[in-house]
């Protein structure tokens, strides 16, 4: 394993308009590791991921990749909030759309797209268009098209988070089964505590705006992960440590 954090943030700070959203950020995240992003509603986790993706700079500070500045998206593949499916675009389409993006004939983006779809628990489900799906099965077109680019970086801002609980808890079930398949270093930004603990490997949250890392929490819970993890002892402790840090516990 390489010395070197896959993505790092150091001192990274963000001014908008005049609002202080992010202050002295440092974080790092290791090859191969799933990482978490908590906080209250407007800390600026959407924000951190967005510089994370190199959609924009920061104020202050700097994004680094494999121990180099990360100057400009497209090295990363990152899921935003919304599926963004194209409602003309068939399920393979869609899911082809971002290889297409980056240069791949479209025969070609359509063949790798029809081949993961079984994969990804779509197969049967090529030739639909996007208002036939469940919410839950446009989520999972979204994030294998996001996958399918082969970035080893992969960025999800609540990927999950528009969902009911029973589709939410089926796919965080599918996302652990699938884990192994993205081939990837992670970085997940949820509201949900349970979904954190539950998925990754460690979890962070940010403070109040304007946001620091208030608290930087290992999950050691045995992988494979299980859904009856969530019944135990460690799990219990796990999430009172960061509810305490979010301010619910005191």
């Amino acid at each position: 394993m390489s010395a070197k954090p896959k993505l790092a943030s150091r001192g990274v700070g963000v001014e908008k308009g005049g609002v202080h959203i992010l202050d002295g950020v440092d974080l790092e995240v290791s090859p191969g590791e799933f990482v978490a992003l908590i906080g209250p509603s407007g800390s600026g986790k959407s924000t951190l991921l967005g510089l994370l993706a190199g959609l924009e700079a920061p104020s202050e500070g700097s994004v680094e990749k494999d121990g180099a500045p990360l100057a400009r998206p497209g090295l990363v593949s990152y899921m935003p909030q919304s599926d963004l499916l194209l409602p003309w675009r068939s399920v393979v389409a869609n899911v082809a759309l971002g290889l297409e993006a980056t240069g791949v004939p479209k025969g070609a983006a359509r063949e790798r797209a029809a081949e993961s779809l079984e994969r990804f628990g779509l197969g049967g489900f090529g030739g639909v268009s996007p208002w036939a799906l469940s919410g839950g099965m446009r989520s999972r077109v979204a994030l294998l098209r996001t996958a399918l680019l082969g970035r080893d970086v992969l960025l999800l801002d609540e990927p999950f988070g528009a969902l009911d609980a029973l589709t939410r808890r089926g796919l965080q079930e599918w996302l652990l089964g699938v884990r192994d398949e993205l081939a990837a270093t992670i970085v997940l930004v949820t509201h949900d505590v349970d979904e954190a603990i539950l998925l990754a490997d460690r979890v962070l949250v940010l403070s109040e705006r304007p946001a620091r890392v208030a608290l930087d929490l290992e999950v050691d819970l045995e992988r494979p992960r299980t859904m009856e993890q969530e019944t135990t002892g460690g799990f219990a402790t796990l999430k009172a440590r960061l509810l305490g840090a979010l301010g619910v516990l005191r």
